[in-house]
Parts: C-alpha cells; structure tokens; sequence
C-alpha cells in the first residue's frame, strides 16, 4: 500500500467513514426507515461501499456526483458511497425549475445524475439541458430498477483512496434569490465538526428515532440531524412529503424522539382531528426554522408534546447549519432570539468597518469555525468578499445580548427603509402572527413616492376566522412604532416558496413593485 494512502486512511477526517463507524458500533441497529424499507447501519453501509467502487469503475469520481431525489434510502447510500471514494455529492433542490437545476448541473460538469423515477417529468427536462452527462441512474420504478444494477458493478469492499480533511464532500446550491445560483463547496471536515456538534448540542443518542420530512436535499435537515444522527447511532424515519395525519401516525407508531418542522407544518399538525387523543410523549426534542412562530403556536405544541423542549435553530449554506439553538431555558423568556452559538461556532456582530460591535450594538452576525463553506464555485471574488477582515459574513443584520444570545434582526436586503427609517420585517411579522386570524404573514418593502419604500404585509388568514384589512391594522398600531406599522395589509391565498418552504420575499416585490404606483 501506498505511504501516503497508508498514512491517510490511519488519520483523515472522512464523512464516508461515518457510515463505516456507525456500522461498527451499531451493525444490526436500525438506521433508515422508508416506507416498508428498513435498513440496519451495517446494510447502509455495504451499499455505500458498493456505490462508490461503482463510481471508481466507471471513473465517475472527478465531477460532482448529482442527486435529484426526496427523502428516500438511496440519498443516503449515494451521499456516503460518494463520501467514501472522494467525490463530491451534489444533491439537487428540487424547489428550483429545469432552467435552474440545469443551471446547476452544467456549472458542476456534473457527469452522473442518480434520479428518483417519480420525478421523472422535471428530470427528463433537465437532462436534455446538461450534455456532460455521462450516466442517468435511476431508482424507484416498479419495472427497471438502474440503482440496484448500479450498485452491483461494484463490490462491497471498503474503499481505500487518499481523502484530505478539505477536499469537498457536498455541493449545495443557493436558492438563486437576486442571482444565478452559487456552488457552495463544504469540506470533509466541516460536515464532520458540524455532526458531532449537533449530536452533541442536542444529547442525542443511540436511543433516539428523527423524523425526516424536511427535504435531506437542504442543509438543515441533512447536516443538523441527518448525519449527527448517523455519528451516534439513531434511527432516521424518512418521509418524501408532508401530510399532517402520516406525521401524527409515525411519531405514534415508531415513538418518535426529534421532530424538525416548519412553522407552518406545526400548524397543520395542531389541526389534525383528535389531536388530544393522540400519544405523543416519545418526543423530547420539537424544532423549528426558517420563520418565526407566534408564542400561543409554541404553548400549544408544548401541550400536546408534554415531554418535548421546543426550540429554534439557524444557519445557512455557507456556514453549515447549525449555527445557534435556542438553549431550553430561554424559551418563554427569549423564545424569539436565535438562542446562542452551538458549541462548534464564534458569533460575533460586525460593522461595515470590520469591527466588532458591543452586546446591544446591531450590525451583521459573523461567524469563524471549521463549519465554514470551502469556496464558491466559480466565484472566487464572492469566495474573498464573504471571509473579509478574517471572519465570514452571513448577510444577517442582528445583535447579541449580555447572555451572549443572538437576535435576529432581518436579512440586510429584507429591511424595509420607509421615511428615513430602518424597519424589521421580521419584527412587524412577529407582531401580524400575534393575530389570532393570521395564519402566516411576511413583510416587504415597495417602491412608495412619499415613504421612499413603503411597509407591506402579505398575510394568509386561518379560514375559521374572518378579518379585515383595518382590523389588522388596527392590531398593528396597538402593538408597533407609528413608522412600524403597514401601509397595507394584502390578504393572499398562498405564497411563492422555496423547496424547503420559505416565502420567497423576491418574487412578491417583483409581482407587486407598481402597487403603490397604480393607486389613486
């Protein structure tokens, strides 16, 4: 063998070796569970080994491997298949068009697309855009099955090649939100800090059963519970899209410890018939992101889920999630802070000029650990810009208190300018969804001749209820600065998303940019 291989295997940080020490230490232990597919830790891991000597035959390791599918099993076998012979995995949002993910695809040069056969229609779209593809696996089909013939061109023998702790493992795509979508290339080590911080931040363990409904193809959920749980030998229960009552139905009957929702998905849950009679004490840990969630929404989740702590968690792309959890004992004092910075991060508050600012002081929330993005592809300007004066800077405005919590304070593009005023949208969010009527709510800012931008709320309201215009802003102007308080308050049926469920702010300022122009 090798020296310098012989050295590597003996000291290397290697996200593919996850799989391998899970199966190690917890061989017949369940670790996925899809439908009626029920996998142990030593299976998943002799089907990574297959995959990723079937990438090393057919010499597709060079370019990232892509990955277009939802929560099923072979995500997780082609995540560490690829890990183990060091080639990059690209799984695909699936919230993005053909164009986009097309986009992607030809920006990677990817060479292989491992595709989920009930996608076929989008997947059919894309390919014919990506000419440097090579190979098209496909799975889940009730006739031809590519993966399973895949992975039998390999063997099942560990692979053994030279992976340094920054090579890139995964490749994420931004969401595109103001530009073409950026390449966010994360290393071996940075996947890897960031598992066993999480695993260590929330005490799981090999006891624990996560539910995954979330989609893995998003950081937040494949880096803040996917792997940690892999780390330490939890069950992972997989689920490809959301439905209230199979949610309510799994946590009975699998006795579900960690669930990771969205706002509007614990809404839903709350809603479904019987809820009272349900049985839901298994469950010790219920998280949220992506959006704030009114106090009365997370009394009710603490009623129904006795055992549970119910807490948020933050982050993004480039700085691999998690960045903060809300600790246990803030919640009902800070319940709306991000909480304070996970074991494995540095949180700071920056100004324009580099330096850092005092408890109180807001300005942009910086970040300094091993979770950090390797680079943009293709974006080397963009790479220098997001690590200057030595620390990488999020685009989140907020400020840290005493305590050392971090409160959000609003996207640095989101805040609304009206009058000579910055405005939170989240903080006038945070006061719409203390409505009984207001179901969701977001806050932008349009083009106005006098306000210069003028304050807007969009709002979906729980159809139980019945509420006007004035009425809401009434509430507004009992709860808000005069200059906080909407101009407008648009009642709408449904908002433009992202695959993992945001609003996407954009579009709508887009779609209503003249709405103040065409007034009388």
């Amino acid at each position: 063998m090798d020296r310098v291989l012989e050295k590597n295997l003996a000291s290397r940080v290697a996200v593919g070796d996850i799989a391998l020490r899970a199966a190690q230490h917890f061989s017949q232990k369940l670790a996925i569970h899809d439908g009626n597919v029920r996998l142990s830790f030593q299976e998943v891991n002799t089907l990574a080994c297959r995959f990723g000597q079937s990438l090393l035959k057919n010499e597709l390791t060079k370019h990232p491997v892509a990955l277009m599918s939802r929560n099923r099993w072979p995500f997780f076998v082609s995540y560490f298949g690829a890990a183990k012979v060091g080639a990059t995995i690209m799984p695909l949002n699936l919230g993005l068009d053909a164009s986009l993910l097309a986009y992607c695809l030809n920006d990677a040069q990817a060479e292989i697309l491992v595709v989920e056969q009930p996608l076929a229609f989008l997947a059919e779209q894309v390919i014919a855009q990506v000419p440097t593809l090579r190979r098209v696996v496909w799975f889940g089909s009730t006739n031809v099955d590519d993966f399973q013939d895949f992975l039998m061109e390999g063997d099942d023998t560990e692979p053994e090649v030279v992976i340094a702790d920054r090579d890139p493992v995964q490749l994420l795509y931004t969401s595109g939100t103001t530009s073409a979508p950026k390449g966010v290339l994360t290393s071996h080590l940075a996947v890897t800090i960031t598992a066993l911080g999480a695993a260590l931040q929330n005490h799981l363990s090999a006891e624990d059963h996560l539910l995954h409904v979330l989609p893995l193809f998003h950081c937040a959920d494949l880096n803040a519970f996917a792997l940690p749980a892999f780390i330490v030998g939890a069950s992972n229960h997989l689920l490809s899209q959301f439905d209230a009552t199979t949610v309510a139905d799994i946590i009975e009957e699998e006795q579900l410890t960690t669930l990771f929702l969205l706002p509007m998905m614990w809404q839903a849950l709350l809603g479904v018939e019987n809820i009272d009679r349900r049985d839901f004490s298994s469950a010790r840990l219920a998280c949220y992101a992506m959006a704030p969630m009114p106090d009365e929404r997370i009394t009710r989740i603490a009623e129904r889920f006795p055992r549970a702590t119910v807490i948020l968690g933050s982050g993004q792309t480039e700085f691999t999630p998690p960045t903060t959890f809300q600790r246990p004992h803030h919640q009902g004092t800070k319940s709306a802070s991000w909480g304070t910075p996970v074991l494995t991060v540095d949180v700071r508050i920056m100004n324009d000029d580099g330096e850092l600012l005092n408890p109180g002081e807001v300005g942009e929330i910086v970040y300094r650990g091993a979770h950090a993005l390797s680079e943009y592809l293709h974006h080397p300007e963009a790479t220098e810009q997001a690590f200057r004066h030595g620390w990488f800077h999020s685009g989140d405005m907020g400020w840290m208190d005493e305590e050392g919590v971090v409160w959000f304070v609003d996207r640095k593009k989101d805040i609304v300018k009206t009058g000579g005023e910055n405005v939170s949208s989240v903080e006038v969010e945070r006061c719409l969804l203390m409505h009984p009527a207001i179901q969701e709510a977001t806050v932008i800012g349009l083009s106005h001749p006098y306000w210069g931008e003028a304050v807007t709320a969009l709002v979906a309201v729980n159809p139980q209820f019945e509420v006007s215009e004035e009425e809401i802003l009434a509430f507004c102007k009992d709860h808000l600065a005069g200059f906080k308080v909407p101009k407008r308050v648009l009642i709408v049926t449904q908002f433009p998303r992202t695959g993992t469920g945001k609003i996407q702010k954009h579009l709508l300022r887009n779609t209503y940019q003249d709405f103040y122009r065409k007034l009388p």
